[in-house]
């Protein structure tokens, strides 16, 4: 999200990014309503490789600028942004081109950081959940040093968003110069309208939607871990709505800054996600079980759960939109209509 003197702009700075598009869409949609013009910073690519259904999402706001990352830096020249909002990156938890992942998601990250920081202007990223690895040090967004070396992330892109929050953390806990207001988000497992973009990021919810509507089978990964049934492998499932509620909230809240997580602080499993689901469009459940992959097996994680207390102290009384009510709201509101996109 990059914006100028008294006008909010929500975009990514992202070059082959996939994370949290659809936040960026509802972002644009508060902008808008706001009377605030919108920039994105990002590489569109062809229609036919990306897919056309990818422009839909944008065709309802009107856009000031769309900034190839690479033209990011003489864009960036001479002017006075309000804040950046920075959500891109290469999301895909298998990704293993190690070079690429560094430039898109921490050396770009590195350049927007000191730019901010050069020109006073807040600062707020996109970190992941994916950075607690398998949970085994729990869920705390602790920002000391000592925590967070403390981390284990289990993939390329993982280790890569908490290359970047060490960085952050380094700088402030040295004292050094900083943005005005800096905050890395620790995303949890964002959902909502916009994402169908993403292909095998998107949601599980947005990817069964169809074969839930018609009939068919839903498969769920069986559990290779004893203890947790097939299904139970939970997660901290959050609203995107609630989301752009929390960045909101920061841009209004200058005077907070650090590394929070964002999720609703309640781990709910697949299996409730997929009956929920079932429950919006009154169909009776219909799930398979199948075996998961050997590739990701001892990448996978079997349960994630935000501590959101530091978020909550910091004063932000938002709340969180319950599990059902936000697929409920998801599929009667977008999944289940003709036009899907918000």
């Amino acid at each position: 999200m990059i914006s100028s003197p008294n006008r909010l702009h929500f975009g990514g700075s992202c070059a082959r990014a996939k994370l949290a598009s659809h936040i960026k869409g509802r972002g644009a949609n508060v902008a808008g309503d706001r009377g605030r013009r919108f920039y994105r910073i990002e590489r569109r690519g062809r229609v036919e490789r990306r897919g056309p259904r990818r422009h839909c999402r944008l065709a309802k706001r009107q856009l000031a600028d769309i900034v190839p990352p690479a033209e990011l830096p003489d864009w960036l020249k001479g002017r006075k942004l309000d804040a950046i909002i920075h959500l891109g990156a290469i999301s895909e938890t298998t990704a293993t081109d190690g070079d690429l992942v560094i430039e898109t998601n921490f050396r770009l990250s590195m350049r927007l950081l000191d730019w901010c920081t050069a020109n006073t202007t807040p600062f707020i990223y996109a970190s992941s959940a994916s950075t607690y690895g398998d949970g085994a040090q729990g869920f705390c967004d602790d920002q000391s040093l000592a925590a967070l070396k403390s981390l284990r992330p289990m993939n390329l892109y993982g280790w890569s968003k908490h290359l970047f929050d060490l960085a952050v953390a380094e700088r402030a806990e040295r004292g050094d110069k900083l943005p005005p207001q800096w905050a890395g988000l620790k995303f949890f497992n964002v959902f909502g309208p916009n994402e169908y973009h993403k292909g095998t990021m998107m949601s599980v919810l947005a990817r069964r939607f169809d074969d839930i509507k018609s009939g068919r089978a839903v498969q769920l990964f069986k559990s290779h871990r004893d203890g947790i049934a097939d299904g139970d492998q939970a997660r901290d499932f959050i609203y995107v709505d609630d989301v752009v509620r929390v960045m909101t909230w920061l841009l209004s809240t200058p005077s907070v800054s650090g590394i929070f997580n964002v999720g609703t602080g309640k781990a709910r499993s697949f299996r409730d996600l997929m009956l929920a689901a079932y429950a919006a469009l009154g169909k009776p459940p219909n799930i398979q079980y199948v075996d998961m992959p050997e590739a990701i097996r001892g990448s996978y994680q079997y349960f994630t759960q935000s501590e959101v207390d530091r978020l909550q102290r910091a004063g932000y009384n938002g709340g969180f939109t319950a599990l059902e009510q936000a697929v409920d709201a998801y599929v009667k509101g977008f999944l289940d209509r003709a036009d899907r996109f918000r």
